[in-house]
C-alpha cells in the first residue's frame, strides 16, 4: 500500500515537473522535491515493515532491490534541489532523474520482480551484504543524475546550459564513485569471500559490476589527469549509466551466475 501511494506521489511529481517545462517563464516548481521525499519515505517505510517480517534488511531480492534504489533517486533530487551550492538545480534534469526512478518502481510492480517475502539464506544473512547492496544503488542513484546531466548536455545548443550541465555531472559522479566503489567492490569482496570462500569469481555480475566501474574511473581520470571536458565526459557518463542498468537487469536475464538479482 505504502509503496503504491509512493507511485502515486512520483507520478504527480513528474506531472507538476512537465508543467512548469513546458512553461515559458524561467520559473522553479516548488512543490515536486517534497513529493519526491514524501515517497522516498513511503518506499524506506515499506522496506523496513518487510525487515521486521523477515527478520533481516529488506534488500535481499529484485522487488526490495528496486523499492530501494527508486527512494534512493528520489533522496538525492530532493537533497540536490534543496542543498545551498545547487540551488539553480536543473529542472531537466530534476525530471529526467524522476523518470527513471519511476521507471524503476513501475518495474518492481510487475512479474519481473515477485513481491513474496521470505526469510534469506543463511549465506545472506550477513552485514557486508547489507552494506553491499546498498552503497552500490546510493552511488548508482547519483549515476542517474550525472546520465540525464549527460543526455541535457549532448542536447543542449546553450553554451551556459552545456557548462552547467558538465559540472553537476562532474559533481553527481565525484560523489557517488566513491560510494559505489566502497559498495560494489570492496563491500561486495568481503561479503563474496565470507559466502563464497573467494574474494572474486568473475561471476557475469561481479564482471560487469567492474566494468562500470572501470568507465566511471577513465570518466574521472580523464577529467582530472587529461583535462578533458565536454562532449568526452558526456559520452562516458552515458555508457557508464548504460553499463549500470545492464549489470542490474541485462546480467540477470542474458548471463547466469551466483548471484539472485
Amino acid at each position: 500500500m505504502m509503496a503504491t501511494i509512493a507511485l502515486i506521489l512520483m507520478v504527480t511529481a513528474a506531472v507538476f515537473q512537465a508543467g512548469f517545462l513546458l512553461r515559458r517563464e524561467n520559473r522553479r516548481d516548488p512543490a515536486s522535491h517534497w513529493l519526491l521525499a514524501a515517497a522516498a519515505i513511503l518506499l524506506l517505510a515499506t522496506l523496513v515493515d518487510r525487515s521486521v517480517r523477515i527478520r533481516f534488511a529488506a534488500v535481499t531480492n529484485t522487488y526490495e532491490s528496486l523499492l530501494f534504489f527508486s527512494a534512493s533517486i528520489c533522496a538525492v533530487l530532493f537533497i540536490l534541489r534543496v542543498g545551498r551550492r545547487t540551488q539553480g538545480f536543473s529542472p531537466f534534469v530534476l525530471f529526467g532523474a524522476t523518470i527513471v526512478g519511476l521507471a524503476l518502481l513501475a518495474v518492481s510492480s510487475s512479474p519481473l520482480a515477485p513481491h513474496a517475502m521470505q526469510q534469506p539464506i543463511p549465506a545472506l544473512r550477513s552485514l557486508w551484504l547489507v552494506l553491499h547492496v546498498t552503497l552500490s544503488f546510493i552511488g548508482e542513484a547519483f549515476f542517474v543524475v550525472s546520465f540525464i546531466a549527460a543526455i541535457v548536455y549532448l542536447g543542449s545548443r546553450k553554451d551556459e546550459r552545456r557548462a552547467e550541465m558538465d559540472r553537476l555531472a562532474a559533481a553527481a559522479i565525484g560523489i557517488g564513485y566513491p560510494v559505489f566503489t566502497a559498495g560494489a567492490l570492496v563491500f561486495g569482496a568481503i561479503w563474496a569471500e565470507t559466502a563464497w570462500g573467494s574474494w572474486w569469481s568473475w561471476d557475469p555480475k561481479e564482471t560487469w559490476a567492474l566494468i562500470t566501474w572501470l568507465i566511471y574511473t577513465a570518466y574521472l581520470h580523464t577529467r582530472l589527469v587529461k583535462k578533458l571536458r565536454g562532449r568526452v565526459s558526456a559520452w562516458l557518463a552515458l555508457i557508464g549509466f548504460v553499463a549500470t542498468v545492464f549489470t542490474f537487469f541485462g546480467v540477470n536475464f542474458l548471463l547466469s551466475g551466483l548471484h539472485s538479482y
